[in-house]
């Protein structure tokens, strides 16, 4: 084997040893108490979503008992879901977000 196929070689055995994180979505579960303005605030300051797109988020949540805030490696997706939880508390909410494997 030639250098040059041995180096082609190694990048190849290497990209198929990279593999993709895992990805969870990150839910707002519905409750009965906390405010629909309140969960909108939490959409925009942690999920970056503008005005309409939380709205139509919270609205979901509201309807349906539950929404998507966004998918993310495993990581990030448990510290969103921690620092929601820990602000929602902070304010008095029970809002309970969650994560499931996407």
């Amino acid at each position: 084997m030639s250098r040059t196929e041995n180096i082609e070689h190694l990048e190849e055995s290497v990209e198929s040893e990279l593999k993709q994180p895992s990805m969870y979505k990150v839910i707002l579960n519905n409750d009965d108490y906390t405010p629909m303005d309140f969960v909108i605030e939490i959409l925009q300051l942690f999920f970056q979503k503008d005005e309409q797109q939380a709205t139509e988020i919270m609205l979901a949540i509201h309807h349906k008992g539950k929404g998507i805030c966004g998918i993310y490696p495993f990581g990030i997706a448990e510290t969103k879901v921690a620092q929601v939880n820990q602000f929602a508390r902070q304010n008095q909410h029970p809002l309970l977000c969650s994560l499931e494997e996407a």
